[in-house]
């Protein structure tokens, strides 16, 4: 596990105000939860998807990013394809979602569910 601060601010993952206050919510409902896991998959027609999960244990290679009492934890070869990810949480009427803001993003499928990078 390594502390991000030596990351470029504009490649570290950050997080909305909005996200910062659903995780922390959630969060608390979670026991044992020390924040929560970033990552992608190969997934969808456009090649990748997003994954996020609780974080009990870290792992050993997890890159760790701190904001405002949220840690969000983020393997190495995930962080190649998020680097400089905004993450937001969007709340409409009964839809609630998480958005990310991806600098990498060349190209994504027509729903919304994957995406491609450079």
């Amino acid at each position: 596990m390594t502390a991000a601060e030596t990351i470029p601010e504009q490649d570290r993952i950050t997080l909305t105000d909005a996200a910062i206050d659903h995780v922390t919510r959630e969060m608390a409902k979670v026991d044992g939860a020390r924040g929560f896991r970033l990552g992608v998959a190969k997934t969808g027609c456009s090649g990748y998807g997003y994954l996020m999960d609780w974080v009990m244990e870290p792992g050993e290679n997890d890159l760790v990013f701190s904001q405002d009492g949220v840690d969000v934890y983020v393997d190495a070869k995930s962080f190649e394809l998020i680097r400089g990810t905004r993450v937001d949480f969007i709340q409409e009427g009964l839809n609630r979602t998480f958005q990310f803001d991806n600098p990498n993003v060349t190209d994504e499928c027509g729903c919304g569910e994957s995406f491609a990078v450079r």
